[in-house]
């Protein structure tokens, strides 16, 4: 980190980073894939702690990241690899659970929905939010002063909550028509393979 020298971010800059931050938080992704199925199953209001942990969690990770845990992977690459293996793993056992998400007779009240707190950890194994996470400090806090740094995780946690909520509307939405249980069986596993589709971009050599 080098917080000798601290260079202001202009309006321009910042506004160029908000709009970075408002299309990959809105884009499919395993959150917003998470949350779809959440507001399907869980309806809106259950899903909020899930909202606020993405968010807030995000947030905390980018902080984290830029002001010292990128210097990990640049003195220790083999970290990367190792990081990306554990959340693969982990993206597909949560992939297992949201297809199984409703109880055998189909009652969209099977499970529970995820907290704020596991919410906030899974940003650290969600390969989405660390490659959002690393461009972002790369293109706009090059120099990872704390300032700068703060500034890219404040653009996002203005901008994620926002999106994000538009994905557990539609979910919630979908209600409706999810009213069965061969319905909602197939909605589950179908926000499954998403889940594990989204997995491509981080397995591509």
């Amino acid at each position: 980190m080098k917080g000798a020298h601290i260079t202001p971010m202009t309006y321009d800059i910042f506004l160029a980073l908000t709009l970075f931050a408002f299309v990959t938080s809105a884009t499919p992704g395993p959150n917003n894939m998470m949350l779809l199925a959440s507001g399907a199953n869980f309806g809106f209001v259950r899903t909020i702690p899930h909202m606020f942990g993405i968010s807030l969690g995000f947030g905390l990770m980018i902080f984290l990241v830029g002001i010292g845990l990128m210097q990990v992977f640049d003195t220790y690459p083999v970290s990367r690899t190792i990081l990306t293996i554990v959340s693969v793993v982990y993206m597909l056992w949560l992939a297992w659970k949201i297809a199984n998400s409703a109880a055998p007779e189909g009652s969209a009240t099977g499970g529970t929905p995820m907290t704020f707190l596991q919410a906030a950890a899974f940003q650290w194994v969600n390969p989405k939010a660390w490659s959002m996470g690393l461009t972002a400090i790369t293109l706009y806090a090059g120099d990872r002063s704390v300032w700068s740094v703060a500034l890219v995780a404040l653009a996002f946690m203005i901008v994620n909550f926002p999106s994000v909520t538009i994905w557990v509307v539609l979910g919630r939405e979908m209600r409706r028509f999810l009213t069965s249980p061969a319905r909602l069986r197939a909605f589950n596993w179908g926000m499954a393979v998403l889940l594990v589709l989204s997995l491509y971009p981080v397995l591509l050599p």
